[in-house]
C-alpha cells in the first residue's frame, strides 16, 4: 500500500539506518497497527520506504483482503493516531492486494500479424479495469488496433480481454491489467514477445518440361501447428500442380509436372513466380516467392536474361497483409490504376472519398485495406465496372481517427493484383454531439454572473473560446481524469446592456488544422431579481414555473470520470424549490455501451467488432436489467444501440442473432412494460424503432450449417428456415407462450418459395408482450389483442407472395378481430397498425390472416365495429343493394321522361334551365351509381392489382357526387336570380355557360385537388373500401363540406324565395309561364334540400366511433333511394311533365277529362285557412285555380350505400 504525507522530502529518508527514516518509521507502523489490528485475519504491518512526492510511504500489510468499508474505516483510525505534523493526506490511500489476478495469453507463440488476447481474471467484482503497455504514457484505448471488452460473469469473476488486432514488434514488451475497485488495486502484469514470420525456400529454379515430378519446398522458421499453407502462381504461362503440409511438420511440398505442350520452345524460357504463404490460426501471414524458369526439352540456353512482357511495377505489401502484393510478371490482364491525387487531411467528423480508376474492366475481386492488411468493410465502397475499365470509390461520411493512416486499392484478376496507395491525415476534433456543455439553459439576475463549460472525453490541444452576444472570450482549461472542460464565467453587467433578455451562448474548438466545430446553443436567460424564487448551486436559480433541462452528467446523480452518466434531466421551480418534473438519465455501464455503439457504427472495421460487442451487450443488459426497468432514459439508450447496430450487418449469424434476441428479451420483460408506457408518452416511436431493429437483423441473418433456425425465450421466439435448390419444403412455424396463453403460426407454400434465391432465410419472430406497448392502432380505437409475429425473407421477393398466419383469439369481450401489419410509414414515421393486403376469417377461437406481403403482423380488436357475418352487416348490405337497384332504374326512367317531354316542357327560358339542371342531376347520380358498383365489386372480390382501379372509383364516384350537388346549387341559384333580379335578364348561352362551369368545373378542381394532395403518400383511399379516406387524412370532409354548404345555401335561398313572393315588391312580377316554371323550382327545393341535408347529416355521424346503429340504418335508406327521389320529386311532380306525358300517351277525351279534374282540384286551397299568408303558400307549391302545372325541382343526393 502507499500513502502521501504532505511534508518536503529530506534526502535521509533514503537512508534506511538515518534516524529520520528510523522516527518516521517507527510513528508511522504505529498508527498503522491501530488502524489495521482491526482486520480479520490481520498479521503485520511494515514500512518498506519512503519515496519524493512530498513524502510517498510504501507499506505492507500481511492481512486478508479486507472489504473497502472495512478499509477505509481503518485508514480514517491511521490518521486520527498519527500525529498531526506529518499531515497525512486521508485521501491518498491507495491499496495493491497481491495474488488476485490472473493473466493468460492467447496465443503462447506470437507471430507478428497475428490477432493477441490478453485476459485478465479477478474474483473482485469491478467493470472499472485499465489496460497499460510499458512505456505508454496513457492506458490503452479502444481504437482500429487495441479493443478492451470487460465483464463480469455470473456475479463472480471480472474478466477483462485486450485484443491487439494484427500485432507488431512494437507492440512487444510488458502489459499491466489494473482493476480498480475503491482504494484497491490489483494489478498483473505479463511480457509478450513477437516474431516475424521467417520461410526458407530455394528462391530461383530451372525445370525442364519432360513430364517429370518436380518439388518445390518451404519451410518456417519456427515448427508451429500453422492453419495452412496457400500456394500461388503468376506467370506467362500456368503450370498448376498439388499442395502436401504435413501436421508436425513446418514444411510445405507443392509439386508439378510439365510437359513439352506447355513449354514453348524459345532461348528465354518461361517464367513462373510461385509464391508459398503460411497463414497461422491467429492471422499472421507470412510469404516466400520461388522463380521457376520452364525450358523445353532439348533447350541448353543459359537463360541469363528475361523478356518481360506487360510488366507493372506494384506496391508491396508486408507478410501481415494477408496476401503478398508483389512485382507481377504475368501476362494475364493487368490494370493500371489511378488513384485521387491530391493528399487526404481532414478533420474528425468531416466526409473524404478515394477514387481509385482502372484501365482494364475485367476483373475478379475489387477490395480496400490498410497498410496492416485489415480489410475495409464493404458498405464504406463502391464499384462499378464499364466497357472500358471500372472504378472503386471509397466513401467515408463521418471520418473518426480510426480513419487515420494508409488504404490500399487492390483489384485481382485471377493471380495477379494491381494496387494502388493514399495517406489519409484525420485531425482530432470533437464531434457536435460529443460536445457537453452546463447549463444547456440557465437564468441569472440582470446583474448577476453564471458558469458555462463545455466538456469532451479527451485531451487534445484545442483553441477554444467562448461566444455570447456577438463577443468572443477565451476559455480556461480543466482537466479532471479523462474529462476535459473548458470554462468561462459569464458577466452580465459586463456583456450586455439591457434586461431583461435571451442570450445565447456557445463555444467553439479550433484543431491545429484549422477546422473548427461548435458546441450546441446554451441559453442564458437575465431575468429581474425580484421574479427569482428557486435557487441551486448546481440547477442554478430561476422564476416560478420555469423549466430547466440539464445533463445528467451535471445534475445532482454520482458519476465517474471513466462512465459518466448520459442523458437529460428537467427540473421545474415550483415554489421556492426546483422539483425534478422528468428525468431520461442513462446509468454509467449503458451510457458506455451507447458510446462504443456510435464509435463502432463509424468505425471501418465495423463487420469485425460487432460480434464482440453484440455479446458484450447481451451480458451487459441482462446484469443491469434492474436499472432499465428504473429508467425509460435507460431502455431508451438500449433501443437505440440495437437501432444504430441494425444498420451495420450485411450478415447476422445465429450467435449474434441469439445475442440480439437475449437483449430483447430483457427490455420486454413484463416487469419492464411500465416503464415502456412511461417511455411511448416522452417518444412515441421506440416501439416501432424496436421491431424495426428486429426486422432488419432477422433480414441479415444467414445459417451456416444447418438449415433449420431456432431461438427461444421467455418474451420471444425466434424460428427460420433455409430455402435450398430444388423442391423446398412448405415454411410451416409454430410459436406457443405459456406464461401469456398466446400461441399462433405461420406457413407459406412451397409454390411462393420456390421463387425464392437459393440460400435464402425465412425468418419469424414472435413476440407475446409487445401487442402491450405498440398498443392502439393510430385513431386510438383498436388495440392489439395477440402475439406480433414478424416474418421477414432474406432477398428481396420479386414475385406475387402470399403468407398465411392462425392467431389465438383471445379477446373474451367479443368484437371484430381484424388481421394488420405494422406500416412503419403512418403516423409521420412513428408506426401504426394497418390493414391493407390482409384478409381475416375467424374460425372458433382462431383468427386466420391472410396477407400478399411481408413485415409484422397481428390481429385487432374493434370493440364498436359490428361483425361481418353479423344481422345489422347483412341488413345494411341488403337496403343498399336493393336501393341501388331502384336508383338506377329510377334515374334512367328520369332520362327517358325528360327526353320524351323535352319540346312541350322548354317553351320559356327558366323552364329551359330547370330541366337542364334536372337531366344533369339525373344523369351525374346515374354515373356516380355505375361506378359504385365498380367498387363494391372491387372490394369485395378482393382483385389482385385492384389499387389503380379502386382510385379510379374513388374520383369518379367522389367526382359525379358533388356535381349532384352543385347542380342542385345551380338550380337554387337560377331561383333566386329569377326572383331578385327581375330587371335583369341574361341570355339562355351565358346562363348554360355559367350551369355547367359550376356544375361539373367546381367538382372537377375539387376532386383533382384532393386526389393530388393524398395519393402521393397513398392515403386518398380508405384501407377496406373505395370511398374517400377517413382515419388518416379526413379526405371525406372534401365531399362532405361542399355538400353540407350547398345545403345551407339552397335552403337560405328557399327562405328568401318564401319571403319574396309573400312581400312582392312593385314590378316583381315574371310572364305567367316563368311563374309557373319558378313555382315548380322552389317546390323542389323546398322538398329535396332537407331530404339531402338529413342524409348527409346522418352520413357524417356515421362516421364517429360508436355512433348508434339507427344512424347507420337511416343514412342507407335515405342514401339508397335517392335515384327514387330524383324520379318523384324532380320529374313526375312536375304538372306540365304529367300533362305532356297524358298528350303523348292518352286518348284526347282522357287528356281533357285530367285537365277538367286538374281545375276542380286546383281551386280548392290545400290549407284550409284563409289568410292570405295561406294563400301565398298554396300559391308557391302550385295550388292556384289557374293551370299553371307547376313541376317539382329537384336537388339530388348521391346514391348507393357508401361507406361515410
Amino acid at each position: 500500500m502507499l500513502v502521501r504525507l504532505n511534508v518536503g522530502f529530506q534526502e535521509d529518508l533514503r537512508n534506511t539506518s538515518s534516524a529520520l527514516f528510523r522516527s518516521y518509521k517507527t510513528d508511522l507502523e504505529t498508527a498503522f497497527r491501530t488502524g489495521y489490528s482491526t482486520f480479520p485475519g490481520y498479521k503485520s504491518v511494515t514500512v518498506t520506504g519512503f519515496r519524493p512526492g512530498s513524502v510517498v510511504v510504501n507499506y505492507e500489510i500481511r492481512t486478508t483482503t479486507p472489504s473497502p468499508a472495512l478499509m477505509r474505516k481503518a485508514n480514517e483510525l491511521v490518521t486520527q493516531n498519527l500525529n498531526q505534523t506529518y499531515k497525512m493526506d486521508d485521501g491518498s490511500f491507495q491499496a495493491f492486494p497481491s495474488n488476485e489476478t490472473r493473466f493468460s495469453v492467447i496465443p503462447e507463440v506470437i507471430f507478428e500479424g497475428d490477432t493477441v488476447t490478453l485476459v485478465c481474471e479477478n474474483d473482485v467484482l469491478s467493470s472499472n479495469v485499465s489496460w497499460y503497455h510499458v512505456g505508454g504514457s496513457v492506458d490503452i484505448q479502444n481504437g482500429s488496433r487495441f479493443w478492451v471488452y470487460t465483464t463480469v460473469l455470473n456475479n463472480m469473476t471480472s474478466v477483462s480481454r485486450l485484443t491487439v488486432y494484427n500485432i507488431t514488434q512494437g507492440d512487444a514488451g510488458e502489459y499491466i491489467c489494473r482493476l480498480t475497485l475503491d482504494i484497491f488495486q490489483y494489478e498483473s502484469r505479463k511480457k509478450i514477445n513477437v516474431t516475424p514470420v521467417r520461410i526458407f525456400t530455394i528462391e530461383e529454379m530451372r525445370v525442364t518440361c519432360d513430364n517429370n515430378p518436380v518439388s518445390l519446398n518451404c519451410c518456417s522458421e519456427i515448427n508451429v501447428n500453422w492453419s495452412k499453407v496457400e500456394w500461388k502462381q503468376e506467370g506467362e504461362i500456368t503450370i498448376p500442380g498439388n499442395s502436401e503440409t504435413e501436421s508436425d511438420s513446418s514444411c510445405s511440398r507443392y509439386t508439378l509436372k510439365a510437359d513439352g505442350t506447355q513449354c514453348p520452345s524459345g532461348s528465354a524460357g518461361r517464367t513462373v513466380v510461385y509464391t508459398c504463404e503460411f497463414i497461422s490460426a491467429h492471422g499472421a501471414r507470412g510469404s516466400k516467392n520461388i522463380e521457376v524458369t520452364f525450358t523445353s526439352l532439348g533447350d541448353k540456353s543459359s537463360h541469363k536474361g528475361k523478356v518481360h512482357e506487360h510488366v507493372m511495377e506494384m506496391s508491396t505489401v508486408q507478410s501481415t497483409t494477408g496476401i503478398s502484393l508483389e512485382t507481377s510478371k504475368a501476362q494475364e490482364q493487368q490494370a493500371n490504376l489511378t488513384i485521387t491525387p491530391d493528399p487526404i487531411s481532414v478533420s474528425e467528423g468531416q466526409n473524404f472519398s478515394i477514387k481509385c480508376i482502372s484501365d482494364v474492366s475485367n476483373y475478379d475481386e475489387v477490395y480496400w485495406n490498410t497498410s496492416a492488411g485489415i480489410k475495409i468493410y464493404q458498405r464504406f465502397y463502391t464499384t462499378r465496372k464499364y466497357p472500358d475499365g471500372a472504378e472503386s470509390v471509397l466513401t467515408v461520411r463521418t471520418s473518426t481517427r480510426e480513419w487515420n493512416g494508409t488504404y490500399h486499392c487492390v483489384f485481382r484478376y485471377r493471380n495477379a493484383y494491381s494496387v494502388a496507395t493514399k495517406d489519409v491525415t484525420v485531425h482530432p476534433l470533437p464531434l457536435e454531439q460529443d460536445i457537453m456543455v452546463d447549463p444547456l439553459e440557465a437564468s441569472i439576475p440582470c446583474g448577476g454572473s453564471h458558469h458555462f463549460k463545455c466538456c469532451v472525453e479527451e485531451d487534445e490541444d484545442y483553441k477554444v473560446t467562448f461566444h455570447a452576444d456577438s463577443l468572443s472570450f477565451p476559455a480556461a482549461k480543466e482537466v479532471n481524469g479523462k474529462q476535459v472542460c473548458y470554462k468561462f464565467n459569464f458577466v452580465a453587467n459586463s456583456i450586455v446592456s439591457w434586461c431583461p433578455r435571451h442570450v445565447d451562448v456557445f463555444c467553439h474548438f479550433t484543431n491545429a488544422a484549422n477546422n473548427s466545430v461548435r458546441s450546441p446553443s446554451m441559453k442564458l436567460n437575465l431575468v429581474p431579481g425580484e421574479n427569482i424564487t428557486c435557487q441551486d448551486p448546481i440547477i442554478g436559480v430561476g422564476e416560478p414555473g420555469q423549466v430547466i433541462p440539464k445533463l445528467c452528467r451535471f445534475s445532482h446523480l454520482p458519476s465517474s470520470s471513466a462512465n459518466p452518466v448520459g442523458g437529460i434531466m428537467t427540473y421545474k421551480c415550483v415554489g421556492s424549490q426546483w422539483k425534478v418534473k422528468s428525468s431520461d438519465c442513462i446509468s454509467a455501464p449503458i451510457n458506455s455501451l451507447l458510446q462504443l455503439a456510435q464509435a463502432l457504427s463509424k468505425s471501418p472495421f465495423q463487420d469485425k467488432k460487432l460480434p464482440a460487442y453484440l455479446r458484450n451487450l447481451s451480458v451487459s443488459t441482462d446484469k443491469v436489467a434492474h436499472e432499465v426497468s428504473s429508467s425509460p432514459g435507460n431502455l431508451g439508450a438500449i433501443i437505440n444501440i440495437l437501432d444504430l447496430l441494425s444498420t451495420v450487418p450485411i450478415q447476422v449469424n445465429s450467435e449474434m442473432m441469439t445475442n440480439v434476441l437475449s437483449t430483447v428479451n430483457v427490455i420486454l420483460d413484463k416487469p419492464i412494460l411500465s416503464t415502456w408506457k412511461v417511455l411511448q408518452q416522452q417518444q412515441a416511436n421506440h416501439s416501432s424503432q424496436l421491431l424495426d431493429s428486429v426486422e432488419r437483423f432477422s433480414q441479415a441473418l444467414r445459417s451456416e450449417d444447418s438449415t433449420v433456425l431456432s431461438i427461444s425465450h421467455t418474451n420471444v421466439q425466434m424460428r427460420g428456415m433455409v430455402i435450398k435448390s430444388g423442391s423446398p419444403k412448405p415454411y410451416k412455424q409454430t410459436f406457443a407462450f405459456s406464461d401469456s396463453n398466446l400461441w399462433g403460426d405461420v406457413a407459406i407454400d412451397e409454390c411462393h418459395l420456390e421463387n425464392l434465391q437459393p440460400d435464402s432465410s425465412v425468418v419469424t419472430v414472435a413476440f407475446p408482450t409487445l401487442k402491450t406497448i405498440l398498443g392502439q392502432d393510430t385513431q386510438g380505437k383498436n388495440s392489439a389483442n395477440s402475439l406480433v409475429m414478424t416474418t421477414t425473407v432474406s432477398h428481396k421477393i420479386t414475385t406475387p407472395f402470399r403468407i398465411s398466419m392462425t392467431f389465438k383469439d383471445n379477446n373474451s369481450l367479443g368484437g371484430k378481430p381484424q388481421c394488420v401489419f405494422w406500416n412503419f410509414t403512418l403516423a409521420n414515421h412513428t408506426g401504426g397498425w394497418d390493414s391493407s393486403g390482409c384478409y381475416t376469417k375467424v374460425d372458433g377461437d382462431s383468427v386466420l390472416c391472410s396477407c400478399d406481403h411481408l413485415t409484422s403482423f397481428s390481429i385487432l380488436m374493434s370493440p364498436d365495429s359490428p361483425d361481418p357475418d353479423s344481422l345489422l352487416k347483412v341488413l345494411l348490405d341488403i337496403i343498399s343493394y336493393i336501393g341501388l337497384c331502384f336508383s338506377i332504374l329510377s334515374l334512367a326512367a328520369c332520362l327517358v321522361v325528360e327526353a320524351v317531354v323535352w319540346k312541350s316542357v322548354t317553351k320559356n327560358r327558366t323552364s329551359y334551365m330547370r330541366h337542364i339542371c334536372i337531366v344533369n342531376i339525373a344523369a351525374s347520380l346515374l354515373v356516380a351509381d355505375i361506378w359504385f358498383i365498380v367498387a363494391s365489386t372491387i372490394r369485395d372480390h378482393h382483385y389482385v392489382l385492384n389499387e389503380t382501379a379502386c382510385v379510379a372509383a374513388t374520383f369518379f364516384i367522389h367526382f359525379f357526387y358533388l356535381s349532384v350537388f352543385f347542380w342542385m346549387l345551380t338550380l337554387g341559384l337560377m331561383l333566386f336570380y329569377r326572383l331578385v333580379f327581375i330587371l335583369h335578364d341574361a341570355s339562355k348561352s351565358v346562363q348554360k355557360a355559367i350551369a355547367f362551369s359550376l356544375g361539373y368545373g367546381c367538382p372537377l378542381i375539387i376532386s383533382v385537388i384532393t386526389v393530388g394532395a393524398t395519393q402521393p403518400q397513398e392515403v386518398y383511399t380508405r384501407k377496406n373500401a373505395c370511398w374517400l379516406n377517413w382515419e388518416d387524412t379526413k379526405a371525406l370532409l372534401a365531399f362532405v363540406v361542399p355538400a353540407l354548404i350547398i345545403v345551407v345555401v339552397n335552403v337560405t335561398i328557399t327562405v328568401v324565395v318564401i319571403a319574396k313572393i309573400l312581400r312582392p315588391s312593385i314590378g316583381d312580377k315574371p310572364n305567367k309561364q316563368e311563374k309557373s316554371s319558378l313555382f315548380q323550382i322552389s317546390k323542389s327545393i323546398g322538398v329535396l334540400t332537407p331530404l339531402l341535408g338529413l342524409t348527409w347529416g346522418f352520413g357524417l355521424a356515421t362516421v364517429f366511433q360508436g355512433s348508434n346503429a339507427v344512424f347507420h340504418i337511416v343514412f342507407t335508406l335515405l342514401n339508397a333511394f335517392q335515384g327514387l327521389f330524383i324520379l318523384l320529386f324532380g320529374c313526375l311532380w312536375d304538372q306540365k311533365v304529367q300533362e305532356a306525358l297524358l298528350k303523348k300517351f292518352s286518348l284526347s277525351r282522357w287528356s281533357s277529362q285530367h285537365s277538367k279534374s286538374t281545375s276542380l282540384g286546383s281551386s280548392t286551397p290545400v290549407f284550409s285557412m284563409s289568410s292570405p299568408i295561406s294563400r301565398r303558400f298554396n300559391n308557391l307549391f302550385g295550388k292556384t285555380a289557374a293551370p299553371q302545372g307547376p313541376g317539382s325541382d329537384g336537388n339530388p343526393v348521391s346514391g348507393g350505400s357508401l361507406p361515410i
